[in-house]
């Protein structure tokens, strides 16, 4: 038996069971604990809808295996538990609904020695092809070295194509860059990624919400699509086909209040049909430089025609948007007054304001909780 604690042996458990996103089984853990739920899914102790989700693999325990394993790569599972979590990054996926991939990860499997929080504080996606052009590249190497450069983290799915560009342009600009991906920690993928991966988890990091072993499937790379976004400020979309990964991505980004930008391309070039329609139907703003994606992806502050200000909300949805809505625009309120304001369970209050606290979002003392100007 390794020396892992029982509470991170419960997590890897789980996340091997589930593999990806189970909004239900999330709200299980955070009602009664990494243990507890692993003991209902062990024993099928569960909801019917659980129980299907989780009866297929119930009997695998590599939990300590795996454990080890990315220990021995100089890596680690990142839970909610700890300081690093982005809590405040995946807020955006509550309230999507409970479809297999439509919420956040339930833990994150890590190589790369930064917390995942700090990288993820100032990023931005850049996504494109796999079959890049020469234009494709040159663009994507100057927009996310110039990114880079300025203190952005770049974050992509360390495909072929646009994403080797937009890492390998980070690297090169002395930057950080995160990349997910759509398998195991453990696995290059693509092969020919080998050391790329491990410049990246150099100074950045390579995320999976996938456990140590698991493979790359299609549904993977889709759901993978939602936490590039969802780890980012906002989706740039370099060269897409009509029908591609990083329209898959641009459309999480939307549903998940992320600005979404396109760089245009030739008219003749079938690599940037996806970008051109996207920016003529208003699914995406064209970009054509690194100062174009911080107006439109940047904080508060930056100047932008007085579009800005309210992006920075962009990140809240569900519960934790419906809880700041309820707070007056001056003053105070109290959990429960929030509670019966919102309609949200007081439980869930007080679970979801010390995420906004965190964020900056909202303040308190000792009369109550109120919006932080």
């Amino acid at each position: 038996m390794s020396g892992h604690e029982p509470r991170r042996l419960a997590w890897a458990y789980l996340s091997k069971v589930v593999q990806g996103s189970c909004p239900p089984l999330a709200r299980l853990v955070a009602a009664v604990g990494p243990e507890d739920a692993a003991r209902a899914v062990r024993e099928r102790d569960l909801s019917s809808f659980l129980d299907r989700r989780t009866s297929a693999r119930a009997h695998l325990d590599t939990a300590a295996r795996d454990l080890d394993l990315v220990t021995s790569l100089g890596g680690r599972l990142v839970t909610p538990d700890d300081d690093e979590w982005p809590s405040w990054r995946l807020l955006a996926f509550d309230g999507l609904g409970d479809g297999r991939d439509d919420g956040g990860p339930l833990a994150l499997w890590v190589l790369g020695g930064r917390p995942v929080d700090e990288l993820v504080a100032r990023s931005v996606a850049v996504v494109g092809t796999r079959a890049a052009s020469s234009y494709g590249e040159h663009v994507t190497a100057e927009l996310a070295g110039d990114l880079a450069a300025e203190g952005w983290t770049i974050v992509s799915g360390a495909a072929f194509g646009i994403d080797a560009a937009a890492h390998r342009a980070a690297l090169g600009a002395g930057g950080l860059t995160v990349a997910v991906l759509a398998c195991g920690v453990d696995r290059a993928y693509p092969a020919g990624h080998g050391r790329l991966l491990q410049q990246i988890a150099r100074d950045g990091a390579v995320v999976s919400e996938y456990p140590p072993g698991t493979t790359p499937a299609r549904y993977r790379f889709l759901a993978r699509n939602r936490l590039v976004a969802g780890l980012s400020d906002g989706v740039v979309v370099v060269e897409a086909g009509w029908r591609s990964g990083a329209r898959n991505t641009a459309s999480w980004g939307r549903r998940l209040g992320r600005p979404v930008l396109a760089v245009p391309g030739p008219v003749t070039s079938a690599a940037s049909t996806g970008c051109h329609r996207m920016i003529r139907e208003g699914e995406a703003t064209l970009v054509a430089s690194a100062a174009d994606v911080v107006v439109e992806a940047g904080p508060i502050g930056v100047e932008d025609g007085g579009g800005g200000p309210a992006r920075a909300l962009d990140v809240l949805a569900g519960d934790a948007a419906a809880i700041y809505e309820a707070l007056p625009a001056h003053g105070w309120r109290s959990p429960r007054a929030l509670s019966e304001e919102a309609g949200i369970p007081i439980e869930r209050v007080r679970a979801l304001l010390p995420a906004l606290e965190l964020d900056g979002f909202v303040g308190s003392d000792e009369t109550g909780w109120f919006r932080e100007r």
